[in-house]
C-alpha cells in the first residue's frame, strides 16, 4: 500500500524525510510600522484592544514603533499572523509578516 505522499515522505533507506518540515515549524511574525499618520496612544490602544495586552505591554510595544521604526507583536503560524497583519490594516496601522529566521 503505497501512496505518493509515503513516498515523498519517505527516503529509500526508510527514514523520514523532513526536508520542506522546517516551514511548519519556523514561526512567522506580525511587524507593525511606524507611519506619521497614527498618533501613539491609539497604536497603544488597537494593541490593547485587538491583541488584550495589558497597558505597560501595549505602550513598550508601541514606544518601539515610535523608536525603532517597528515591533514584533506576535508569532505563530503563517495563516494567524496573515490575520492579524490584514487586523492592524484594518486599524489603518502599517503591518508586514516575515519569516522569524529572516
Amino acid at each position: 500500500m503505497s501512496s505518493t505522499l509515503e513516498s515523498a515522505d519517505t527516503r529509500t533507506d526508510g527514514s523520514l524525510d523532513t526536508r520542506g518540515l522546517e516551514q511548519f515549524s519556523t514561526p512567522w511574525l506580525t511587524v507593525v510600522w511606524n507611519d506619521p499618520v497614527n498618533l501613539m496612544n491609539y497604536v497603544s490602544f488597537v494593541f490593547r484592544s485587538y491583541f488584550g495586552l495589558p497597558r505597560e505591554e501595549a505602550d513598550r510595544l508601541m514606544l518601539l514603533v515610535h523608536n525603532e521604526g517597528r515591533a514584533v507583536v506576535a508569532s505563530g503560524n503563517r495563516e494567524a499572523m496573515e490575520r492579524h497583519v490584514s487586523a492592524m490594516h484594518g486599524y489603518g496601522l502599517r503591518a508586514s509578516i516575515t519569516r522569524a529566521d529572516a
